[in-house]
């Protein structure tokens, strides 16, 4: 087994879910993507290292990378000399290596944004970036499925960062953008505190809303003769736009210990579903709906 299946199989995420959709040699690249972007993800996130040694190793990650990109490059990492191949057969840029990487280490040291616009070019990097390199696995011939890649992703990172308050919260991270807390009357010190207030709920409707313009860019911008190519993408749209509606069905309470999720009964009922819309043609997107 490659390290990328084996890094893609024991994450069990949803991503990951959607590659069993993909013919055997982009399922293997895209694993290849996804072990890197899990890599860094986890360099960043290991709050035990300190901040130093975790921004010297992101940057090993970047030296590496580049290292990866080139013709003759030689990179030295397992997971970067897997996805050699795949950057080269694909033509995988360094700059979206490089984007991304920028978002991982922001993480370092940014624990708040002040409004939607700082908000915006960090899930930009983190997801949209991730969005774009996987459209070139893909394989695409109208140029709207990158702007297709950017909305879609700031959709599905804007749901994670409703899943996750709490979870970030613990970790002294607040996603959601100041300017919104102060204006619905929500305290920094009520979200660590995992207090859930009504004035917390109507904050989280509003975000709510961004994700769903998103979600309908997305899938007004996706061309019908695109849809069976970009198969995988619609699949990670509609399992996140379940646990939209879920987080909106309990009015947005994340506070609790009880994670929410797309059991993998439910994700394979999606996946199906998912599957005969695009390959029979029926229906639009898949979310949005």
């Amino acid at each position: 087994m490659q390290v990328g299946e084996s890094i893609t199989r024991q994450s069990a995420s949803n991503l990951a879910f959607a590659f069993v959709m993909l013919p055997a040699e982009k399922r293997q690249s895209m694993c290849s993507l996804y072990a890197f972007c899990r890599e860094v993800d986890d360099v960043a996130d290991a709050d035990e290292v300190p901040t130093e040694e975790r921004r010297k190793s992101l940057l090993e990650w970047r030296e590496d990378i580049k290292s990866a990109c080139q013709a003759t490059g030689k990179p030295k990492m397992a997971v970067n000399q897997e996805l050699q191949s795949v950057i080269h057969r694909h033509g995988l840029p360094y700059e979206l290596f490089d984007e991304l990487l920028k978002g991982v280490e922001s993480d370092l040291d940014t624990f708040r944004y002040q409004d939607d616009s700082d908000l915006q070019a960090y899930c930009y990097r983190v997801a949209s970036v991730v969005g774009l390199l996987s459209i070139e696995i893909f394989g695409y011939k109208e140029e709207q499925c990158r702007e297709y890649a950017v909305k879609l992703g700031l959709a599905l990172q804007y749901t994670n960062i409703l899943r996750d308050v709490w979870s970030d919260a613990k970790r002294g991270r607040i996603y959601l953008p100041l300017n919104d807390l102060a204006r619905f009357g929500v305290t920094e010190k009520e979200i660590l505190e995992g207090q859930y207030t009504e004035n917390y709920a109507a904050l989280a409707k509003e975000i709510a809303g961004r994700a769903k313009a998103f979600y309908a860019e997305a899938a007004q911008l996706l061309p019908n003769q695109e849809r069976a190519s970009m198969v995988a993408a619609e699949m990670m749209g509609r399992v996140y736009w379940q646990l939209l509606v879920r987080l909106q069905e309990q009015s947005f309470n994340v506070f609790t210990e009880q994670r929410v999720r797309v059991s993998k009964p439910q994700k394979i009922a999606l996946l199906l579903s998912t599957w005969a819309c695009v390959k029979l043609g029926i229906g639009k997107a898949p979310y949005a709906v």
